[in-house]
């Protein structure tokens, strides 16, 4: 385990090249007394398999000027890596119920498959699947494949991205497992970083065209229990009668590695992929300032002059599909 205090000036408690589950994590951080993380009475909940197709970037107000002056993604610390995460959509949990309950209950009838009413949308209640942001007011939603090929092109020849277990991240609450992308030129610069594996028990791997998420803990706020009526071969989200629990919640962040490089895209398909997201608390820094929907749409309407459309507000997921 290492540790350092990030730019933003939180503590990072981490370990290099693993992916580490929870059961693990516990194990290894047992040291640092995490309140959050050594819990022990949290109900139990589901852990679906999220093949997420669209990675988002979060940033303020001085990051959406330099993303729009630079017509694209750089560190705006002078780094080598821009960060993104995986932005989860309402299909993609319709996907993930479907296949925890195939999975379940292989045999189900016809019948018993209309009966089944949708429930992991009442779990999916961490951050990582929210509408709003602790990192600013303007949300960029690129499809994976389309984010893949612009760095494929630009940074790698038009070879193929190489993809590595990059780090385990502890904070208070939060566990981060991040994924470095890198061009296949710079191989044995991360060369003690594992490949990303094609394995149906790590949290996290890339297959035809999508980053297949495992997540180890789903909720933070554990309102609801999983319940399982193995007779009827359904589930379902029974509401919590007890104080509701905080937990440590997880999500994958995907580091491109871009060697202070702009990531480049045509102006319109960066404004035609810019959301409004509200704040969420608390913000990463305390001196993070959120702007309200109108100041959004007039810094939105100055940078891209050409571009008449209004300014979409980022949706949540509340309404989720079942899988009928």
């Amino acid at each position: 385990m290492k540790k350092w205090e990030n730019n933003r000036g939180h503590m990072e408690h981490f370990w290099e090249s693993q992916h580490l589950k929870l059961t693990d994590l516990k194990e290894k951080a047992k040291a640092l007394k995490n309140e959050y993380l050594l819990k022990e009475n949290i109900p139990a909940w589901p852990r679906p398999e999220l093949h997420v197709t669209h990675l988002k970037h979060d940033t303020d107000r001085d990051g959406l000027c330099g993303i729009s002056g630079d017509n694209g993604f750089k560190n705006p610390h002078g780094g080598s890596l821009v960060w993104w995460s995986l932005a989860v959509t309402p299909d993609d949990i319709t996907s993930a119920e479907k296949r925890l309950l195939e999975a379940t209950y292989p045999d189900r009838t016809e019948e018993q498959v209309q009966m089944q009413q949708s429930f992991l949308g009442k779990f999916a209640t961490a951050p990582s699947f929210s509408e709003r942001s602790r990192l600013g007011s303007y949300r960029f939603t690129f499809p994976l494949e389309e984010l893949l090929e612009a760095y494929s092109q630009q940074l790698c020849q038009g070879a193929q991205p190489v993809m590595r277990v990059f780090k385990t991240v502890l904070y208070k609450q939060q566990v981060m497992y991040v994924i470095l992308v890198h061009s296949p030129a710079n191989q044995e610069k991360f060369s003690d970083r594992p490949l990303l594996p094609d394995d149906p028990n790590s949290v996290c791997s890339y297959k035809d065209g999508c980053f297949i998420w495992r997540p180890e803990a789903m909720c933070e706020t554990h309102s609801y229990e999983l319940v399982k009526r193995s007779d009827e071969k359904q589930m379902e989200a029974g509401e919590v009668s007890s104080r509701h629990e905080f937990y440590v919640w997880d999500h994958v962040a995907v580091a491109l590695h871009v060697d202070r490089q702009v990531l480049k895209f045509d102006p319109a398909r960066l404004r035609q992929n810019l959301k409004y997201c509200s704040g969420a608390y608390p913000p990463i820094t305390k001196s993070l300032e959120f702007q309200d929907f109108s100041q959004a749409e007039e810094l939105v309407r100055k940078l891209w002059p050409d571009d008449s459309s209004p300014l979409a507000r980022a949706e949540p997921l509340n309404e989720v599909k079942s899988e009928k």
